[in-house]
């Protein structure tokens, strides 16, 4: 009942101008900075951390610009996954580094696409979609209402999902057989079966073994992509980075979205706790929890 009463309602919101939407992101963003410390506060240390700010006057205005942007990737996670392809086409205004796809599949291999909550992760998955077929690996939200919602959403845009679970790998793995692609979020930590630990921006943090493994089972391209958001709602302009298949490690997976990151740093999705420790992963790797991470980081 509720998913047959939200989906015509995020359809119908899907058709404001993203102008207009980027401009309710902002509103929720100061909200997000000026009610919720703890939020601030956590943004604050993981962007210093990072090095991405020489100074405490440059950390506030990241994190200030950081929240405006998480805002703005709030209100159109709707718009984006229910608008009609038309406006998914209009709103692409720019596309560096196609040309990487296209050899790809001139050589009929599959390609693992690596795109990190940067910018519009939605966004880079639909302009896929449009152009190829595409599978992506999702996780099943804690909110299980919303799993139906995302299905309409994944189906509005010609897009298989795979969950991450055995019988969503197995899928993966028979798209890239078949040549297609298929969408990996390089930057969630995976459960405590399917990682290792790996420095991202100075600190060890449990990354996935997926991309690699995959790779080296198919032969597939790597291709890291994202979707930066313009300013003034003007739309998307996308990047897609081809990646070495040649010694591909997780080092070298997390050394691919942080030179992503430098690009458009406060456009990463800094809330999230990249350096957060699955339960086993300490017992499974290091045999005890070493003092040199901290998991409330």
């Amino acid at each position: 009942m509720l998913t047959s009463t939200l989906v015509p309602f995020l359809k119908l919101l899907a058709r404001i101008p993203m102008r207009w939407n980027h401009r309710a992101g902002v509103v929720i963003g100061w909200l997000m900075y000026w009610c919720f410390p703890s939020y601030s506060n956590r943004v604050r240390v993981r962007l210093s951390d990072a090095g991405l700010c020489a100074s405490e006057g440059e950390c506030r205005a990241l994190l200030k610009e950081a929240s405006r942007q998480a805002g703005k990737a709030a209100s159109e996670w709707g718009l984006v996954w229910f608008a009609p392809r038309a406006t998914i086409d209009r709103l692409c205004i720019e596309c560096d580094g196609w040309s990487a796809v296209e050899t790809a599949r001139l050589q009929a291999r599959g390609v693992i696409f690596l795109i990190p909550h940067l910018g519009s992760f939605p966004m880079a998955v639909r302009y896929l979609a449009r152009h190829l077929p595409v599978t992506a690996l999702y996780r099943l939200p804690r909110q299980r209402w919303l799993n139906p919602i995302m299905m309409a959403g994944s189906e509005n845009a010609d897009l298989a999902m795979a969950p991450t679970n055995m019988k969503g790998i197995e899928n993966l793995l028979r798209a890239l057989r078949r040549g297609e692609a298929i969408v990996l979020p390089p930057d969630q930590a995976p459960n405590s079966g399917g990682g290792v630990w790996a420095d991202f921006f100075g600190r060890p943090a449990y990354t996935m073994t997926l991309a690699k493994k995959l790779q080296r089972a198919t032969d597939a391209a790597l291709i890291a992509a994202f979707a930066e958001r313009l300013p003034y709602g003007q739309g998307f302009r996308l990047e897609f980075h081809p990646v070495p298949a040649e010694n591909f490690d997780e080092a070298g997976l997390n050394r691919v979205i942080e030179e992503m990151v430098r690009r458009c740093p406060a456009q990463f999705q800094w809330s999230y706790n990249r350096y957060k420790i699955p339960r086993g992963a300490y017992k499974k790797t290091f045999g005890e929890k070493p003092g040199s991470l901290d998991a409330s980081h």
